[in-house]
């Protein structure tokens, strides 16, 4: 089977790219284009090489009852055309009429395509074969050059690779794989894990594999309180998925059986609603009051991740702390910030992952 771009021939085919072009946006401005550079190099060989028509794909944010305008991928084919320096023309549906059209549209000079939100479709994120097929439909190969989703099953994801041969990765896509597989399985050591973000689902096949891995599996964000409720602890009205109580108990359970260190906050920045300008107060996390939520890390728990870190030789972070677009909730996460700046100007290797964390970052 076919690998990359690298390995095949272009020429005259029309391509759908599947790129992460979920952006952080302020309006209907782009805060972070890093995502957005990052897929330039996929799309210039695309270019370069004759493919007929380059059709972009991706999703952008979590839109719930179809197309929302503040979700529109609108800002981003106007980014990618300045930065391609070509025009980038969206298409405002990603199946049906108007993409056939587009399709049939290209002349002689290449066109590049983005085509709107993949997530304005339910059917998307449930993998729907039917959508996928008709995603699918006008193409001749597919290129997936989005790191960032490349675990998820979703129709642009995996669903389309049913209907188009050859389906092969993306110069990012392969570059982030050959670096994150030498850092995992041949990294130097302590190795440890930051696995922060809302959802104990959307991670558990991460967090388990870094178990393996790691000597250290630090846990944040909103996945915290699935693992406090597993210990018995109260959570006040902290985001919490009880349908994984059972899998955050095995996690503990693997990381205990396994000897590897798996470290939860000490103490929780809470608040009585979720708001920039909340009322707030720093508890111990096994003293959450009824009626508030846990929004950050504590001082307490930034000191002791911070010196779980300060030995580690390979550190891979994927998700923020704490809800940091509130300033009152920022603190945890830019710790993890500093932190892995400092070690990384020691010799340490820190691989950064996913939209939130990025942002942080920059």
């Amino acid at each position: 089977m076919k690998q990359s771009i690298s390995d095949i021939d272009v020429a005259g085919k029309l391509v759908l790219v599947r790129a992460d072009l979920n952006v952080p946006l302020d309006g209907d401005k782009i805060s972070d284009d890093t995502r957005i550079r990052a897929s330039l190099p996929t799309i210039r060989h695309l270019s370069s090489s004759g493919a007929k028509g380059i059709f972009i794909c991706s999703h952008l944010g979590r839109p719930k009852n179809g197309p929302e305008a503040k979700f529109s991928l609108a800002p981003c084919a106007a980014r990618l055309s300045e930065l391609l320096e070509k025009p980038v023309k969206l298409i405002t549906d990603c199946i049906g009429d108007e993409v056939k059209s587009a399709v049939e549209s290209i002349s002689a000079d290449q066109t590049i395509f983005l085509l709107e939100n993949t997530r304005f479709y339910a059917e998307e994120s449930k993998n729907d074969p039917e959508f996928a097929a008709k995603l699918a439909a006008p193409f001749d190969l597919f290129v997936n050059d989005a790191f960032g989703t490349a675990h998820r099953a979703h129709a642009s994801t995996e669903g389309v690779t049913h209907h188009l041969s050859p389906s092969v990765s993306g110069f990012l896509l392969a570059k982030e794989l050959e670096y994150l597989d030498g850092a995992v399985n041949n990294g130097e050591r302590p190795m440890a894990a930051i696995v922060g973000g809302s959802k104990v689902s959307s991670k558990i096949t991460v967090l388990e594999a870094l178990l393996d891995k790691c000597d250290k599996v630090i846990i944040g964000g909103g996945m915290v309180f699935t693992f406090l409720k597993a210990k018995g602890l109260s959570v006040g009205s902290s985001m919490a998925e009880d349908d994984f109580v059972e899998t955050a108990k095995a996690v503990m359970a693997k990381a205990e059986a396994s000897g590897k260190q798996l470290i939860l906050p000490s103490d929780i920045v809470v608040a009585d609603n979720f708001a920039a300008d909340a009322n707030t107060q720093v508890v111990s996390a096994d003293a959450i009051p009824d009626g508030w939520m846990g929004l950050d890390n504590g001082p307490e728990a930034t000191k002791e991740i911070s010196a779980a870190l300060s030995d580690c030789k390979t550190v891979i972070w994927n998700g923020p702390m704490g809800v940091f677009e509130f300033d009152a909730f920022a603190k945890g996460t830019f710790a993890i910030v500093d932190v892995l700046e400092e070690i990384t100007a020691k010799g340490a290797c820190t691989i950064i992952g996913g939209g939130d964390s990025v942002a942080a970052v920059e």
